[in-house]
């Protein structure tokens, strides 16, 4: 079993050590730095409540010997769930969910959880995510499917103070960095590493540009790393052996450092089609395989997950783990 499933997912300092130990100064700093939660857990306390209220599903789905986690892409439990939303991420952390957030670029050199590099589809603003300053940032909700939510954005600050509350064990957030390298500057590095030196134990920081994974993740010890190597026209170039062969030892070879290996479910399947097992040999190097983004509105949604859960996926990524399950179970 991969390190990431077997032992390191329970990795658990306790986070007031932590913070207790930082510079006077720097404690200043993050202080100041520190965005008001206010706006962003308005809807956050009903979660304090209900997180593990009811049986406990979505979480991940047991056959045989493995286990196969499934993780809420982009904090959904639904379809119906408005994405990015803190109360989500309390539920997670209680119930040991494995999660994801998208991270964006803003003006004031850290991060928010959005998936667009434009406002405009997301949330109540427009323009670049890029050119918004924090105090911008502060002011905007996320956008429903009816317009305006009310509900506040996460930035990379309020992700951290929510993730060193109490939490299971087995709790994991994906920092799925959507920035290459070059937009990378030496002061967004600082505040990545000071805002999440104490909860990196429960992050994985992943993307597709290795360079500015391995950047940012140098500047947080604690920090695991995760790699996806696929493209838009990957699936179109696998067409045999030699093609998954080559797939597989190139991104080995770009990211040996990668502690999980994000694969478009597609691949996966299309390589299964060809007589290849395109898991086993990441699994075999030591690394855990997610599989991205299935859900029960896809063709041939019941087939695929059971066959991916008979690959021995490590993870499933999907916007209803729920429902997926129920569908597995089925």
């Amino acid at each position: 079993m991969p390190p990431i499933v077997a032992g390191a997912l329970r990795r658990h300092t306790p986070v007031m050590l932590c913070v207790l130990s930082l510079p006077s100064q720097e404690m200043e700093e993050l202080k100041t730095a520190m965005h008001d939660l206010g706006t962003a857990l308005l809807h956050a306390e009903p979660a304090l409540s209900t997180a593990l209220e009811g049986s406990l599903t979505g979480i991940a789905i047991a056959s045989g010997d493995h286990v196969t986690r499934l993780k809420w892409h982009r904090l959904q439990r639904s379809r119906s769930d408005l994405p990015f939303t803190p109360r989500r991420l309390l539920e997670g952390l209680a119930a040991g969910a494995s999660m994801e957030v998208d991270l964006r670029l803003h003006a004031d050199h850290s991060f928010v959880c959005l998936h667009d590099a434009s406002l405009d589809r997301e949330t109540s603003g427009t323009g670049p995510v890029a050119a918004a300053s924090l105090e911008q940032i502060r002011c905007l909700t996320l956008r429903g499917r009816e317009g305006s939510s009310g509900e506040g954005l996460i930035l990379l600050e309020d992700l951290a103070e929510l993730a060193r509350g109490v939490a299971a064990p087995d709790a994991l957030i994906q920092l799925d960095l959507k920035e290459t390298d070059a937009a990378l500057d030496r002061q967004t590095v600082e505040n990545f590493r000071r805002t999440l030196a104490c909860v990196a134990g429960r992050c994985i920081l992943s993307g597709g540009d290795w360079k500015a994974i391995s950047r940012l993740a140098d500047a947080v010890p604690a920090m695991r790393r995760g790699f996806d190597p696929c493209a838009e026209d990957t699936l179109e170039h696998l067409r045999d052996g030699i093609d998954c062969l080559d797939f597989v030892e190139s991104t080995l070879a770009t990211a040996p450092e990668a502690e999980m290996i994000y694969l478009d479910y597609r691949l996966i399947l299309a390589a299964e089609g060809l007589g290849i097992d395109l898991v086993a040999p990441f699994r075999a190097a030591g690394k855990a395989v997610d599989a991205w983004t299935l859900n029960t509105s896809h063709a041939g949604a019941a087939r695929s997950v059971k066959r991916l859960v008979a690959l021995k996926v490590d993870q499933i990524t999907t916007d209803e783990p729920d429902a997926l399950q129920a569908l597995f179970e089925a």
